[in-house]
């Protein structure tokens, strides 16, 4: 009664105004009317204790307020107690993604009755997110990460940046909780709940469309200059992104019999690393891409990119999944060229039939090769040399026949000069390979379960296994739906000084056709130009805005005896000069690696500034002659007088120096003076 006296008192007072304006409108009411009302005794109202003929009045309104206060405590009480039983329910539950860790909960709202459909998602919500970590591969299981990482030819992660891979650790229960019997992991509302998230997430900041090295080299780049960044690479390949190098040199020359399933290989220096560029702890699950705290990288694998809508910023995959994107890169490289007499040729034919281009190719060719008694290499140029080396040597050991066949007159006819190219022709055929030379393919047939290559010139080839080295073909379908131009001469998406082929789109890699301010407008199909345009285009897409000027290089190797690296524009078709000297022990590229440090001779590569070349009096340089010893030297390949592309042939590590003379673009009187540069003639 204390209360509802002290709620009476602080009511009165607006009661009472309350009658009086009942009053005072009634008057006015009746002034207009010209009429009076029946007036009814005026109630006297008081603030003070209630008595007398008022009693009932204020027993009515004295009870009211009782009954609502009586209600309302009852209610709130009722939810507290419902809410603290199901926080304990939910506390005692065990998480599957945080290792029965106790869990967080946001401050709800008070309700008389929660929904069931909400719990399942407050869990998911409040739960710790799942280790990333994906199954290890088999490389990742032969040695440890940090190997790995140090030989990253892309550089080193931040660490901050760097995702947690944590695995889940069983928590024991309390000794002071009663255990009560659970459902099995997989039915409990978390599990349902995280397997309720979508496999693919609906956005992604950075998406880069291809598994290739341009698109890792973005990824890292990315995350450099951008720590927290949520990084999502889609790939057709089931694989992790890999550098395909090895794929025709070391990993042919392994003593490794389990080397095609752990990708393992020895580079030439001998020191051991896996074809992957980092294990698999080293990426986030597609599934944790939006929720994980500091960002990552994310592949998403065996998925295709077929439709592109740069107006929405978004694109479809082939299972009709849509991911929205704030900045996207095109990685998509290129597809192995096939000839069309193969694929006239039918099923049969194709089905012995090798397009050499992923770790697929490689582990069915390496099979392929110890069931068989030949094999026909088809093409001359780096890829197919490079295999038929590899292959040859094999057929030392297995009695296996080695056939290569090209339309040059000699290997790599359309890069070297003719006195290399035939020089090195000589250095396959030791290898053990039979090299047919201009050998143009008129029919290919299948008979007696073996394939019949027919020549224009009538020569007749039969073979268990043709492999087609006859090039590559950038893979630009998503030109069309994305309204993107593809150039007429080079192929390729054609994009600015900064990569950038669109708003917001940028394209890096085989499938890139830039403009080269020394060289004109080119695409290059090597392990450099993948590494340097894909960490560009990665720090375009976060504000840099720096235009394309490296000079990319490339190499190849037949064996680990004889190699090359190559900058610029080399065409058989251009004039060129070559300087040679006597190779020594160390002018080899085993000799090179073990100098270096490193397999992939692009990651000694830096922009270390050369010495400044000078004009020398002018002397007429020697011309090769057919059966010298080429050991060591260098070719200068000449347009309109000036130097456009490089080959050091077995000199290694001086590529800073033929990047500097191709950046001046000057005219050379002495050409033997400037290979003087590169130290051919040191003893």
């Amino acid at each position: 009664m204390l209360k509802c006296k002290a709620v009476w008192q602080k009511l009165a007072p607006l009661a009472r105004d309350s009658s009086t304006l009942c009053r005072q409108n009634m008057k006015r009411t009746v002034l207009k009317c010209g009429c009076r009302p029946t007036l009814v005794p005026r109630a006297q109202m008081s603030s003070k204790i209630p008595g007398g003929e008022n009693m009932a009045y204020y027993i009515l309104v004295g009870g009211t307020f009782l009954g609502a206060g009586y209600y309302a405590y009852k209610t709130l009480s009722g939810d507290k107690r419902r809410y603290e039983e199901r926080i304990t329910e939910m506390s005692s539950r065990s998480s599957p993604l945080s290792g029965e860790q106790p869990m967080t909960f946001l401050q709800p709202e008070l309700k008389e009755e929660a929904e069931p459909s909400e719990e399942p998602a407050l869990v998911a919500e409040s739960a710790p997110a799942e280790s990333a970590e994906q199954p290890p591969s088999p490389a990742s299981q032969s040695a440890p990460a940090a190997e790995d990482s140090a030989a990253d030819p892309l550089g080193p992660e931040p660490v901050a940046a760097e995702p947690v891979a944590a695995e889940p650790v069983a928590a024991e229960p309390s000794a002071t909780e009663p255990v009560a019997a659970e459902p099995l992991a997989a039915e409990s509302p978390a599990a349902e709940a995280v397997a309720a998230l979508p496999e693919i997430p609906a956005h992604a900041p950075y998406l880069l469309i291809g598994g290739g090295t341009a698109s890792f080299a973005a990824a890292r780049s990315i995350r450099a200059r951008d720590p927290g960044a949520r990084v999502l690479i889609v790939t057709e390949e089931p694989d992790l992104p890999y550098m395909r190098p090895p794929l025709s040199k070391e990993l042919w020359f392994s003593d490794d019999p389990t080397a095609t399933e752990t990708l393992r290989f020895k580079q030439w220096n001998g020191k051991e690393r896996s074809i992957y560029f980092q294990p698999p702890s080293f990426y986030v699950s597609p599934q944790d891409l939006p929720k994980v705290e500091n960002g990552g990288v994310a592949v998403l694998t065996s998925k295709k990119v077929v439709h592109m809508d740069v107006r929405g910023n978004k694109v479809r995959l082939d299972d009709d999944t849509e991911i929205s994107y704030d900045k996207c890169l095109i990685a998509t490289g290129g597809i192995p060229r096939n000839m069309q007499v193969i694929e006239r040729a039918g099923e049969e034919v194709r089905k012995k039939v090798t397009l050499f281009r992923r770790i697929s190719d490689f582990k069915s060719l390496e099979k392929i090769a110890r069931e068989v008694k030949s094999i026909t290499i088809i093409g001359g140029g780096f890829l197919g040399s490079e295999l038929a080396c590899a292959l040859g040597r094999k057929s030392n050991e297995s009695g296996l026949e080695v056939v290569q066949m090209f339309p040059e007159k000699g290997n790599m006819g359309k890069v070297l000069p003719e006195y290399l190219s035939n020089w090195t022709t000589e250095k396959v055929k030791r290898e053990g390979v039979n090299v047919i030379t201009d050998a143009l393919v008129k029919n290919v047939s299948f008979k007696d379960d073996r394939v019949e290559i027919k020549l224009k010139d009538g020569r007749m080839v039969t073979t268990d296994h043709i492999v087609a080295a006859v090039g590559l073909e950038p893979s630009v379908e998503l030109a069309k739906s994305a309204g993107l131009e593809v150039d007429a001469d080079f192929g390729g998406f054609r994009v600015n000084a900064e990569l950038q082929a669109r708003s917001n789109i940028w394209v890096a890699g085989d499938a890139a056709c830039f403009y080269d301010i020394r060289l004109g407008r080119r695409r290059v199909e090597h392990h450099d130009h993948a590494v340097v345009s894909g960490r560009l285009a990665g720090e375009n897409m976060t504000g840099a805005n720096k235009p394309y000027w490296h000079q990319s290089m490339f190499w190849s190797d037949l064996g680990p005896d004889v190699g090359y690296e190559a900058i610029g524009i080399v065409d058989s078709s251009l004039p060129t000069v070559g300087v040679f000297a006597k190779a020594t022990a160390k002018d080899t590229p085993r000799a090179a690696t073990e100098i270096s440090g490193t397999g992939i001779r692009s990651e000694s590569e830096t922009e270390a500034v050369a010495s400044r070349v000078m004009p020398i009096n002018p002397t007429v340089p020697l011309a090769p002659q057919q059966g010298d010893d080429y050991g060591k030297g260098v070719i200068f390949y000449l347009r309109d007088k000036v130097v456009v592309g490089i080959i050091l042939w077995n000199v290694f590590n001086r590529m800073p120096i033929a990047r500097k003379i191709i950046k001046d673009g000057e005219e050379h009187a002495d050409l033997n003076e400037v290979a003087k540069l590169f130290n051919i003639h040191e003893d």
